[in-house]
């Protein structure tokens, strides 16, 4: 099996994933993923796909990514695990689409309008 490529997006975050044939090494932008995410529940995000489809220590991963916080980057890297896997076997899609790992989470920060002090928050109205 060659190298699969896939992205995966969240907020602002960009995963770019490479999946081969290996012993369940995940390296997150040149790090073991339990050192780039300390957090348990962040390592699940990882992890999660993979024993969904019961591939404990089938497949090494590669990660670069950049852009937002932790969770955001957590759950770009379980979309850009999901895409790689589906394209391993279709077979993996049922699943996978099932716990929603396929469904690119659209939802973003609204910007700061002019007049307010945040996006929708309004200061104190005085009538007189």
């Amino acid at each position: 099996m060659e190298v699969i490529n896939t992205v995966g997006r969240r907020k602002a975050s960009v995963a770019r994933v490479y999946l081969s044939e290996g012993s369940g090494k995940y390296m997150i932008n040149g790090k073991d993923f339990k050192e780039y995410f300390p957090q348990g529940n962040i390592q699940f995000n990882i992890t999660d796909p993979f024993t969904t489809l019961e591939l404990d220590n089938q497949f090494d991963i590669k990660v670069n990514v950049n852009g937002g916080g932790f969770k955001g980057q957590s759950e770009a890297i379980r979309l850009g695990i999901s895409r790689a896997l589906v394209k391993v076997n279709a077979d993996y899609r049922k699943p996978l689409k099932d716990k929603k790992y396929l469904t690119r989470d659209a939802r973003k920060v609204e910007r700061k309008k002019f007049g307010k002090p945040k996006a929708r928050k309004s200061f104190q109205f005085s009538k007189r």
